[in-house]
């Protein structure tokens, strides 16, 4: 009798900075989707980017916090830390050093396209730092380091994935089949949950407190920025993103926490006006929020827990990404070490 042959399991990765609240936009467009990979066929890793963090400035202790509460927010969302590789960056030495060598293949006019160092440069003229624009190689080391296979993002983040894409072909390019290039996995209705105030942006942790619903806003918090939520002049519910950006919006949030399409939920709500509207989608998102701010409550009363998670979790991230920097390592000529 013939064994079988074990297909070895997809490597899923994904990360979210500890910098500043988590916002609905973070849930629906990736934190609600980390689940959604079986375990029978992906080995999954989530990681607090505390280096992509300080490209600006941060507040040291308060930075520290929020990895931890950030820590806590993944498992309130519903990650099993025994069956996900839960950690934090800066204690996997391999994505800095995976970093430097991807330096090495990566071209200053790829890096000068980058979009968002562009808008970040601008929103902090006074620290454009080198970090700031190499970041992107930051952010393929982290993919590139564990073999990953699919990276769930957000519209944003393509023009990053693709860098990753593009570094990876080359070093194989010269160096053989070393790398796994990765696929992005992009998510489906609300995905780009926009502004309450400014509906033609994306809702954004760095922008003013009223334009975001925060992950941890208690209940009567979002009843009021909902409710002050920009709509238009015209009292018809219907999903227009062109015309109707604001209503849209809202729609967008009610399909995505109730696994509609927004025209079925403007269909339910025509003829009700935008009250009955913004009633809804504060339900709904309450309704949503309430057992994760539960769960993370409880977590954050036993920070040792949720330590003893990242702890025991770098080592098992540390171990899987040695194995890749000690082959990248080999191939670029670096010096054998010795055996200890």
């Amino acid at each position: 009798m013939e064994t079988p042959i074990i297909q070895p399991k997809k490597i899923v990765y994904s990360g979210i900075q500890p910098s500043g609240t988590l916002t609905l936009g973070n849930y629906i467009g990736a934190l609600r989707n980390f689940n959604r990979f079986p375990e029978d066929e992906y080995q999954c890793l989530y990681c607090v980017v505390d280096m992509h963090a300080i490209t600006v400035r941060q507040d040291p202790a308060a930075l520290r916090k929020r990895c931890l509460e950030l820590a806590g927010i993944y498992i309130a969302s519903g990650l099993d830390p025994k069956k996900n590789v839960l950690y934090c960056q800066s204690h996997v030495s391999g994505h800095a050093e995976l970093m430097w060598i991807l330096n090495c293949f990566t071209y200053m006019g790829e890096l000068n396209r980058m979009t968002q160092f562009k808008d970040k440069s601008a929103k902090h003229a006074d620290n454009i730092n080198a970090g700031l624009f190499t970041y992107p190689v930051l952010m393929a080391a982290d993919i590139l380091l564990f073999n990953t296979s699919v990276v769930p993002i957000g519209a944003d983040q393509k023009q990053h994935l693709e860098l990753a894409r593009d570094i990876a072909q080359r070093f194989n390019g010269i160096y053989g089949d070393v790398f796994t290039v990765p696929e992005g996995r992009f998510g489906k209705v609300g995905a780009r949950v926009m502004s309450l105030q400014e509906p033609t942006r994306k809702m954004s942790k760095s922008d003013p407190e009223d334009t975001y619903i925060a992950l941890l806003d208690p209940p009567d918090v979002i009843r009021r920025k909902i409710k002050r939520a920009v709509t238009d002049s015209d009292a018809e519910i219907r999903f227009d993103p062109e015309n109707k950006p604001g209503v849209s919006n809202l729609l967008s949030i009610i399909a995505a926490l109730t696994d509609q399409t927004p025209e079925q939920a403007a269909a339910e709500l025509q003829g009700q006006g935008y009250g009955k509207l913004k009633e809804r989608v504060t339900d709904c998102v309450i309704a949503t929020l309430e057992p994760l701010q539960s769960e993370h409550k409880r977590l954050m009363a036993d920070k040792g827990y949720v330590q003893g998670i990242l702890d025991e979790n770098a080592e098992i991230a540390n171990r899987m990404a040695t194995k890749m920097l000690r082959k990248v390592q080999r191939k670029v000529g670096f010096a054998e070490r010795g055996r200890r």
